[in-house]
């Protein structure tokens, strides 16, 4: 089994005044959007996340700078880099995620599916690893 990795490529509008990105929810991304924040100021040595989510449902945007992200359905990992303002990251239910190698300039959106419930975290990845694994 490979991390299933889902990427959107939003279309760029614009004229010669700059670039623009809309993203509309359920025609974008594939969920309601409940939830917008975003993570800037990140040093480089610094990794968010570190959890998973029961039920909650991301698309990740890097709208400047870059960063890594990891996912792990608990049986393979994969690593995606970031680095454009118009493409997204869906990162699912019962996925755990870290975001890494931030750029000094990197601003990275979430879109999510629900708005926070510290009660959906899973922050200990032996208890995912067991959860996953059934």
């Amino acid at each position: 089994m490979r991390v299933k990795i889902t990427t959107f490529n939003f279309p760029i509008r614009g004229d010669d005044r700059g670039s623009l990105v809309a993203i509309e929810e359920s025609l974008d991304i594939p969920f309601p959007l409940r939830r917008v924040y975003y993570i800037f100021n990140t040093g480089h040595d610094v990794r968010r996340g570190s959890h998973a989510h029961h039920t909650l449902r991301q698309v990740l945007v890097c709208v400047h700078g870059s960063c890594k992200i990891l996912l792990d359905d608990g049986q393979e990992r994969a690593e995606v880099v970031l680095d454009q303002a118009s493409r997204g990251l869906l990162v699912d239910r019962m996925i755990w995620h870290e975001m890494y190698d931030f750029s000094e300039d990197c601003v990275l959106l979430a879109l999510a599916s629900d708005l926070y419930n510290e009660g959906d975290y899973i922050r200990n990845y032996d208890e995912f690893a067991a959860l996953v694994s059934g």
